[in-house]
């Protein structure tokens, strides 16, 4: 079956091409004008993938992106703006966006930034997990993380997190006690360069503590390593 991805932006023009590249590389494609229509396709439908524009009629990109994610809708979410505006960017990725292009872009760009994005959330959609796999999971004190069901639990409960915030749990924990730069973290996680634009990394560590930390002040788990990174450890017995 192939991939179901919703195209949300208000010029024809953008929809069409893109629209036409995605329908070419495989995969099916729904679209909508404006946010208020696109955040119901979202609710109503099964998707693999949001392309999400910032500026819509009726909800812009940020609205529609914070409502799906207060929805507990954690379908990937790749963001367009036309504008470099690092504000933007980082808003929409601290209210749950999984990702972010700048226009002009090439569709050939869109198209491998979607592939990409599938790949890393893949697990979601794979074969049932065999009784073996059950057993499988990584454990860092309250924290258990099952990599083949994509599955976080903190303290027996079980965790909302967007696939990047699972993939960057994931690779913290396989690296525990590892002092991790922003970059290796970006060339880990999200598989390409961002120019330096290591606030992403920042703003999914954020994202990480409000969940599993009791005191995101003050936190036991995921450290800062001042001017160089984060690790993730075991917490300390107070």
């Amino acid at each position: 079956m192939n991939k179901k991805v919703l195209v949300v932006d208000d010029e024809k023009s953008i929809v069409t091409l893109l629209q036409y590249n995605l329908q070419q590389a495989g995969y099916e494609v729904l679209t909508a004008a404006d946010g208020e229509e696109g955040k119901n396709i979202a609710l109503k439908e099964k998707l693999d993938l949001i392309i999400l524009d910032l500026m819509l009629p009726k909800l812009d990109g940020i609205e529609v992106c914070k409502q799906l994610r207060q929805r507990k809708l954690n379908t990937p979410i790749l963001m367009l703006t036309a504008k470099d505006d690092e504000f933007d960017k980082v808003l929409g990725l601290e209210l749950g966006a999984d990702d972010y292009m700048t226009k002009p872009f090439s569709p050939r760009e869109v198209v491998a930034r979607v592939k990409a994005i599938l790949r890393r959330a893949q697990f979601k959609y794979e074969d049932e997990i065999t009784e073996e796999d059950e057993s499988e999971f990584i454990r860092i004190s309250g924290v258990k993380i099952y990599p083949e069901r994509y599955e976080v639990y903190y303290e027996e409960e079980l965790l909302e997190l967007t696939p990047k915030e699972f993939e960057l749990l994931l690779y913290l924990a396989k690296n525990k006690g590892r002092v991790l730069t922003r970059d290796q973290l970006l060339s880990a996680v999200w598989n390409y360069d961002f120019a330096g634009d290591t606030r992403i990394v920042d703003v999914h560590i954020s994202h990480l503590r409000d969940k599993i930390e009791q005191n995101t002040k003050k936190p036991a788990y995921i450290k800062t390593i001042r001017g160089l990174g984060y690790k993730l450890e075991e917490p300390k017995p107070e």
